[in-house]
């Protein structure tokens, strides 16, 4: 059975375009005197993270491959260019200090935390890939247009989610410290790499030529692979060592 991925998934993935708009108009904002200045770097990640979007939304989408490339651009690699650019901290610099302090009030609650801890993006990221590609669902998608727009909204919204969990320069609500995160990282890189052997081998629910199934593994191995090894070189940049406050102890007097 050979399906094609209906091209209306475009207004779906244009919206986050019109969300850059947004996002430039606050960054410009900054630039107002008395409110500091915003960093290009940051509007640049994000304005790249709207560009994959862009890219995802005219992508063909007719064969696995085609899927797998959307995949790797929505659910990896525009989250990270998104996430880089701070978005919720331009929110906060932007919108009244009641709004600010009632929005960091919420992010405190316990439902919060637990949906911004990495294990719960890693559990909606890797579940999700595996829910595709080990049950019909990845052939519902063929027949069903809408039903791929929403999958591909799914990878987006936990893509994002991940990648703020792991590297997010945003204040999240206690986000725990680097070697758990780094941990969570491993483990989505194992998650990726063994569905892509599962995919080679022929061990999924997707009935396609044995060519193309072999070609998107390899997509998903080495693509993810690099997704996740520029997340793990975000995650570096974007720590910061908590200050450690030890007291200064008196010299000894000489003999």
């Amino acid at each position: 059975m050979t399906g094609q991925h209906g091209d209306g998934v475009g207004p779906l993935l244009l919206v986050p375009l019109l969300v850059f708009w947004v996002y430039l108009a606050a960054a410009l904002r900054q630039r107002d005197p008395g409110r500091g200045g915003w960093s290009h770097w940051r509007t640049a990640s994000f304005g790249a993270g709207a560009a994959l979007l862009a890219v995802a939304a005219v992508l063909p989408g007719h064969d696995l491959v085609g899927h797998m490339w959307r995949h790797l651009l929505v659910g990896m690699l525009a989250p990270l260019g998104l996430v880089l650019g701070a978005p919720g901290t331009l929110a906060l610099r932007t919108v009244r200090r009641d709004v600010g302090r009632a929005a960091l009030r919420v992010l405190r609650h316990p439902v919060p935390r637990v949906a911004a801890h990495p294990v719960t993006g890693l559990l909606l990221t890797a579940g999700g890939l595996y829910l595709l590609h080990l049950t019909p669902l990845y052939r519902a998608t063929l027949a069903h247009p809408g039903l791929h727009g929403l999958v591909l909204l799914h990878f987006l919204a936990s893509g994002y989610l991940f990648t703020w969990a792991i590297a997010g320069p945003d204040p999240g609500p206690h986000r725990p410290g680097v070697p758990l995160r780094l941990v969570v990282l491993g483990l989505s890189v194992a998650a990726h790499a063994t569905l892509a052997q599962l995919m080679y081998a022929g061990l999924v629910d997707t009935a396609v030529p044995v060519a193309q199934l072999r070609a998107a593994a390899t997509l998903m191995y080495y693509g993810g692979d690099l997704a996740e090894i520029l997340l793990a070189l975000a995650l570096l940049v974007t720590w910061r060592p908590a200050a450690r406050h030890a007291r200064s102890e008196p010299a000894p007097s000489p003999a």
